[in-house]
């Protein structure tokens, strides 16, 4: 391999890089796909890798890896690309690309299955349904699997069966240190701990084993509610009050322009309620029926349906410019319902969101102290976002948010690590409780304790434990 890396030191631009031996692809700025390559989910992140490495098993994987270390470049793991904060990519770095890793083994016998990171939610869910059997992802189909499970996973069957992590049986790392294990409850247990919620900072996980669920019947899709404090308030406490099976997300926007709504709609505020029920269909119906009475509905699509069926159809040239913050929150009660209310009422963002997700169920039954994801207590989670155009535009969209979630949540009261932006340590400690962050420092110093992969929600390695 050839690296030109200009002002030497971590971290530098590199002006060239020419990696050989692996079977996977180097996809390089003179390459024709390198623009498609090096894309992202989220728009407004213009940054050029000096390669992107489309690898294609363990070896491949090692090898970026050692390339990187010895050469102190910037390293960046991407699995979906669908990091709010942009950490699927580098300026002037390599990209360790593994969206070429996508296998899914079922073992129906043992109701278990190994699933490469790089598979998508929507694969997964699609192949495990042909033997009636489901794992839960998030709330997108196009989502990396390694990417949302190293995160926690909250998503549509999250009060039914947990958490993404909660189903998580090992894995297969690759460390720093080029070596290639596997982590579960009996072989390096605190590495297990840690990518359960610690994100990426231990390594690149290659291959996951899912704990799958039987899932013979589901009931899904999307009600459409208009728009008052009430309702807002009412969807919340429904949800709350639903019986596990259930999982619901209010997603309080502007209509968008979907064909099962009429065009006077679009544009304007309502409530696009996603609606989950693992079950049959006439248990579905009573546990469904509190929304549909909280006013007559805008539209419906509710119904028994494929569970990969919640995953709505993705324009792959699609690339959101978007601005976000995430919480917990105990309850939408009426004067939190009137701030959401007023907030994407006067706006004039022609996207703006607040999203609620209500948690319990199974995932609130695990102990705090058994993952990195340690939030288990926390009754809501609440991500308010506005949409961008243009620099300019993008700071009266901050500065919308962050105002929009201090009056909502005026007190620190944690965060999920999923769907935080680039928002700064402060905001990274927040989604660590303190004794959660000094075990993921120290496990840190253990596995990685150069911080080579930093390109993350980081946590640093403990310097007492750091070898000298």
């Amino acid at each position: 391999m050839d690296v030109d890396p200009g002002d030497a030191g971590a971290g530098a631009i590199v002006t060239s890089v020419r990696l050989t031996g692996l079977d996977g692809r180097v996809i390089t700025p003179d390459d024709p796909s390198y623009d498609q390559a090096r894309a992202v989910f989220y728009g407004g992140m213009d940054k050029r890798p000096a390669a992107i490495v489309r690898v294609t098993g363990v070896e491949d994987v090692q090898r970026v890896i050692t390339t990187a270390r010895d050469n102190g470049l910037e390293l960046a793991v991407r699995s979906g690309g669908h990091s709010i904060a942009g950490h699927s990519t580098t300026d002037g770095g390599i990209v360790l690309d593994l969206r070429d890793l996508s296998k899914t083994e079922i073992n129906v016998e043992a109701r278990t299955a190994w699933v490469e990171t790089g598979a998508t939610a929507l694969q997964v869910t699609e192949t495990l349904a042909t033997h009636g059997l489901a794992v839960g992802f998030g709330d997108s189909g196009s989502v990396g699997v390694g990417g949302i499970t190293l995160a926690g996973g909250i998503g549509f069957l999250v009060r039914k069966f947990g958490l993404t992590i909660d189903s998580l049986l090992a894995a297969e790392v690759v460390t720093a240190d080029g070596r290639h294990l596997r982590t579960d409850d009996e072989n390096h247990p605190d590495l297990f701990w840690a990518i359960r919620g610690g994100g990426g900072n231990f390594g690149v996980v290659t291959r996951v084993q899912f704990r799958t669920h039987d899932l013979p019947q589901f009931t899904g899709g999307i009600l459409v509610l208009p728009v008052t404090p009430e309702t807002i308030s009412g969807f919340t406490a429904a949800a709350m009050a639903a019986p596990e099976e259930l999982s619901a997300i209010a997603n309080i926007m502007p209509a968008p322009p979907v064909p099962f709504l009429p065009s006077t709609l679009h544009g304007r505020l309502v409530i696009l309620g996603m609606l989950a029920y693992a079950g049959s269909e006439d248990d579905a119906k009573r546990a469904i029926a509190p929304f549909r009475a909280l006013a007559t509905p805008l539209a419906d699509t509710v119904k028994a349906m494929p569970y990969a069926g919640m995953y709505a159809p993705e324009d792959p040239l699609m690339h959101p410019t978007a601005l976000g913050r995430t919480m917990f929150v105990d309850d939408i009660d009426g004067a939190k319902a009137d701030t959401i209310f007023e907030y994407l009422s006067t706006s004039d963002a022609a996207i703006r969101v607040a999203q609620i997700r209500v948690l319990g169920g199974a995932g609130a039954r695990v102990p705090v102290d058994a993952t990195a994801y340690a939030h288990r207590a926390k009754a809501v989670l609440v991500n308010v976002a506005a949409f961008y155009e243009g620099p300019d535009d993008r700071e009266v969209r901050a500065s919308w948010v962050a105002e929009f979630a201090q009056t909502l949540q005026p007190e620190e009261a944690g965060a999920y690590s999923g769907f935080l932006s680039d928002d700064g340590a402060t905001r990274i400690r927040a989604a660590y409780p303190s004794a959660t962050w000094e075990r993921l420092t120290r496990i840190k110093a253990i596995y990685d304790p150069g911080n080579l992969f930093r390109i993350n929600h980081n946590i640093t390695p403990a310097r007492e434990h750091v070898p000298h």
